[in-house]
Parts: C-alpha cells; structure tokens; sequence
C-alpha cells in the first residue's frame, strides 16, 4: 500500500471526530435547552460543597431548617413573579402590596377581631392582596403600557397609602392567633448543644401555594394561555385568547400570594413592621430568573423557581458561614445571573 493510499484510507478518520464534537455540543445544548433548572441545581450543590467544606457545620439539620424557613416569604413572592413573567410582563408591587395587606390586617385585627381565626386572617390576606393585583392588572391592561411602569407606579402608590393614611408605628404585639401560627411546628428537638431546633408550619403555606401554581400553570386552560401570550401575544391574539382576562388574572394571582406572604412574614417574625419587605425585589426576580424564567415570557416552572429560591437564601444567608462577608453577596447573585444568562444563550443559539 502506497503512502498516497494510506492518507486517501486515513483521511475520514479526523472529518469523524471533527463531527464528533459538534454534535456532542449540540447534544449538551439540547439537553440544558430541555432541563434549564439543572443549572441551578448544579449552583446549588456548588455552594453548599464550597461553604461544607470550609465549615462542617454546614451539614447539619438546624441549618437547613434556617434555610427552608427563610425560603418562606421569598418562595411565595417568586411564584408570584413567575407567574407574570411567564405572561411576558414583570411586577415590582408585590413587597408593596404584601407591606400594605399584612399592616393593614395586623392593625385592624389587633383593634377590633383579636380572636380571628388564622385561616379568616390568611384568607383575608390573599383576598386584600388579589384586589390590588386585580387593580395591577386593569391599569396594565387599560394603559396599554409596559407592565414594569405600571407596577413601580402602583408600588409607590401603595408605599404612599400605607404610610400616610395607615400608619408608621411598630406593632411589636401581633394578634394572638398570628403569634401562634408564627410558634406553630411540624417538627421540633433539641441538639445535643442544647439547642432549640423548630421546622415551623409556615412551610405549608408554601408548599401549598407550589402546588396550587403547578396545577394552574399545566393543568389548566388560564395556564395555557400565560405561557401563549407570553410567547407571542399576537399568535396568542388569533388564537382567540382574552388578553384582559388574562393580565388581570396574573396579576391578581401574584397580588394574592403576596397578601399570604404578608401574613406568614408577619406570623414568623412576630412584629409589624410597616417598612419590612421593601427592597427584596431585585432577589425575587433574580431567583426567577435562576430558576429558567425568560424575561421576555413564555416559559418557567415552578421546580426552577424553587431552585432558584434557594440558590439567593443560600447565598444570603449561608455564606457568612464560609467567611465571605455579607458586602459579597450582591455581587455573587449578580455573577450567577450572568453565567445563567450566558447559558441560556448558548441553549437558544443550540
């Protein structure tokens, strides 16, 4: 055999695994296209390898209770966000509308029902909550504006009522019904350290509202409709969807679990403070955003969100425990987001 024969016989090999790659590339794109969560996911272990292994305590069981219990409030508000998002708009209200919901009830309760039953006191919540969603989503709606403009104004306007015409003064004791929800425990023990350890039931509420979004979003017609006007409000529009009808439902979903929010935050805390929540906006979205949601709408789930939730708790609350100091943290979630960013480029482009 000639050497001229011997490269003609060689050459496919190289052209081979030269295709090779590009494939196996595709492959990966395709498979991070289909599970965008699993990025979070590998976050998540990421962190909690690198702050084990700096400080073994991490590991134990009273520090993934502080973690589930701080996921509370901020789980709700995510879903909430997710929700709208997935419509193709975005809600910055949801602290105000929580702030103004769970003040509001606390004084009101506090001077005339101190005996109110938990359930009339959450439900109250969700209820006051999703009529200024509604509000929310009739302006959006009606204005034909950026949804963004909409809710920093409705924000502000929120912010304004509470403070003017409701009050200022810390409530430092809440209703008792409220008190002894915020106490209330599915699990609790003592450590061999002697100390106190408590999973509160304020996780149910959670948990409950996880699932309530799951089923509405794929089980549901109204959820078929957020994710088809969040794709593409036109094809949505000669698809014979409502368009009014969805907005307001959107937001007054978000609007309701905020008003929930407002009362377990109020409950676990055990003070009311009209000024709590404010400013945890840019971390809700940002754990949506972890969690797979595109800004411009048409996807998300709610096992992602939850992924992202915990990713932002961890990082603002676990990472003191490896030594980073607290300043570290903003700048952490906002390197996240950029890889996350770029990822997710990289699976559109596959």
């Amino acid at each position: 055999m000639t050497a001229s024969t011997m490269q003609a016989h060689s050459t496919p090999a190289p052209a081979s695994a030269a295709q090779a790659a590009p494939k196996a590339t595709a492959s990966w794109r395709g498979w991070l296209a289909q599970r965008p969560s699993a990025f979070t996911l590998a976050l998540i272990v990421l962190v909690c390898l690198g702050v084990g292994a700096i400080n073994p305590g991490f590991f134990q069981l009273p520090v993934l209770f502080d973690i589930v219990r701080a996921c509370t409030v901020l789980g709700l508000f995510a879903l909430g966000v997710l929700i709208v998002l997935a419509a193709g708009g975005i809600d910055v209200s949801f602290a105000a509308v929580a702030a103004l919901t769970m003040y509001s009830i606390t004084k009101l309760v506090l001077n005339y029902f101190p005996e109110a039953p938990i359930a009339l006191l959450l439900a109250a919540g969700a209820v006051s909550g999703a009529v200024l969603g509604v509000f929310n989503g009739l302006l959006v709606h009606w204005l034909k504006a950026p949804s963004l403009i909409v809710t920093i104004g409705t924000q502000y306007l929120y912010r304004g009522i509470l403070l003017t015409f409701v009050g200022t003064v810390f409530f430092m004791n809440v209703p008792a019904p409220m008190d002894a929800f915020g106490k209330l425990a599915l699990w609790r023990f003592d450590t061999a350290q002697g100390l106190h350890v408590v999973l509160p039931a304020t996780v149910l509420v959670l948990a409950g509202a996880a699932v309530l979004t799951w089923w509405l979003l794929n089980r549901t017609l109204i959820g078929r409709a957020v994710y088809a006007i969040g794709g593409s409000l036109a094809i949505a529009e000669r698809l014979g969807y409502n368009l009014r009808t969805v907005h307001i439902f959107v937001f007054m979903y978000a609007g309701f679990l905020s008003g929930l929010a407002g009362i377990v935050h109020v409950s676990s805390t055990r003070l009311a403070n009209p000024f709590d929540l404010v400013g945890n906006e840019l971390d809700v979205i940002a754990a949506v955003i972890l969690g797979g949601a595109r800004i411009t709408g048409g996807s998300g789930t709610v096992g992602g969100t939850l992924l992202g939730v915990v990713l932002v708790t961890l990082i603002n609350n676990v990472l003191i425990l490896a030594g980073v100091p607290s300043t570290w943290q903003k700048v952490i979630i906002g390197a996240f987001i950029l890889v996350a960013g770029a990822c997710f480029a990289i699976r559109k482009q596959g």
